[in-house]
């Protein structure tokens, strides 16, 4: 999708916007090649109109493979088909960020299972680890489907497979909320190693979250064996401008925890949560122990935090730095 961003301003009385490029797979995708370097690549559908040649503009920026996006032609006022915006404000101490999205009727949520050739993603081009989530999931009727069709075909090439139970009650707020959202991802799940966030976790940072967390997750594994990770966030949302931050994971049946970023000051909260994801993968896909991998996603969250736009701008020897507990000293 688009973003526009009206900086510090609210969305009804803002004059200018930033335009930054989103949403959940992206994030992944953008930070692994942006900040691990790692290459990836984006399976969506966009309009072939000005707006989804500026996203796949943005994309490139980003350092993106676009080869796999399914171009949809529109008329002039995309009367059937059109790409997807929101508009976010970032909020700032007791104001909390507030979003508005404009995302129906969009070229990805009519994809249709047959619509992607997964051979050529997973067979030709060799993709390691495919990545989605309950948003994607969850945009219509179809798209369900197109999921579970990916990552049937995922599994069997070999790849690995993370999922992100990521809920939006705005996308569900007229077709059964979050019980609606938990049964999508109960069908999904079967097919996924890897998951981030747990159903009815309380995923607050505090001395409880992790023994909380080893129970949540055993519920989940018991429910679905084939499940290899585990992981989510901890947060203490002190207000939009201050956070604490925290990861845990499960994993071979031991619960790991990534260091405490404490006091944190908030610029953007967006695409944290993607942040960490991409870290877990990067460290993971890389070879290197689960505690390493999820001090990576933690770090990178943590630095996410601190830029506008969803992507991270992070480096990695920024990451290690700071997964280390090195101080970040002025570098010139």
């Amino acid at each position: 999708m688009i973003r526009f961003d009206p900086g510090d301003e609210r969305i009804q009385n803002a004059r200018t916007f930033r335009v930054w490029e989103g949403g959940g797979e992206y994030n992944v995708a953008r930070s692994l090649s942006k900040v691990f370097r790692c290459e990836s690549a984006i399976v969506t559908a966009l309009a072939d109109n000005q707006i989804g040649r500026l996203a796949e503009d943005l994309m490139w920026q980003g350092g993106v493979d676009t080869s796999q996006i399914l171009w949809r032609e529109t008329d002039g006022i995309s009367r059937k088909v059109r790409n997807g915006m929101y508009f976010i404000e970032r909020g700032f101490g007791l104001r909390p960020p507030v979003g508005c999205s404009d995302r129906g009727n969009t070229a990805v949520s009519q994809l249709k299972t047959g619509d992607v050739d997964w051979q050529k993603v997973f067979g030709e081009a060799g993709a390691r680890w495919f990545h989605t989530g309950g948003i994607f999931a969850g945009l219509s009727e179809t798209t369900k489907d197109v999921a579970l069709e990916a990552m049937k075909k995922a599994k069997e090439s070999g790849a690995i497979v993370s999922y992100d139970l990521n809920y939006r009650a705005s996308l569900w707020s007229e077709r059964g909320g979050r019980d609606a959202a938990n049964a999508l991802n109960h069908e999904l799940l079967p097919f996924a190693d890897v998951v981030f966030g747990v159903e009815n976790f309380d995923a607050s940072f505090a001395a409880y979250a992790e023994k909380n967390f080893r129970r949540a997750a055993s519920d989940i594994r018991s429910k679905f064996p084939d499940l290899k990770v585990i992981a989510t966030t901890l947060r203490n949302v002190k207000s939009a401008s201050r956070h604490d931050l925290s990861a845990v994971c499960f994993a071979g049946d031991e619960v790991f925890k990534a260091n405490d970023f404490a006091d944190l000051n908030v610029l953007d909260r967006v695409g944290s949560g993607d942040a960490f994801a991409a870290g877990l993968i990067y460290g993971l896909l890389a070879g290197k122990d689960v505690q390493f991998s999820l001090d990576c996603g933690a770090a990178n969250s943590a630095f996410t935090l601190t830029t506008p736009g969803d992507g991270s701008a992070a480096t990695l020897s920024e990451i290690e730095n700071l997964s280390n507990s090195k101080k970040l000293d002025l570098s010139r």
